[in-house]
């Protein structure tokens, strides 16, 4: 009877540990899709600038390396 008590509590144990997880993929996923949008708005911003401003494409490479070296 014990056994099947402890096994009883093992199996709600696990149950609410694989409900923890599920929440935090949930999360995880929800910010991975604000991430996906963030990337797409940024190449639109890319594209635009580039249009607009052509001396942008040449430019971009310097200013990506000036901001990396700032970190």
């Amino acid at each position: 009877m014990k056994d099947l008590m402890s096994l009883k509590e093992k199996i709600a144990l696990i149950e609410a540990e694989i409900k923890v997880i599920s929440e935090k993929i949930d999360d995880i996923n929800k910010n991975l899709e604000k991430i996906n949008e963030l990337e797409i708005e940024i190449k639109a911003i890319k594209m635009f600038l580039k249009r607009v401003f052509p001396d942008f494409k040449k430019e971009y490479p310097d200013i990506l390396k000036k901001l990396s070296s700032m970190e």
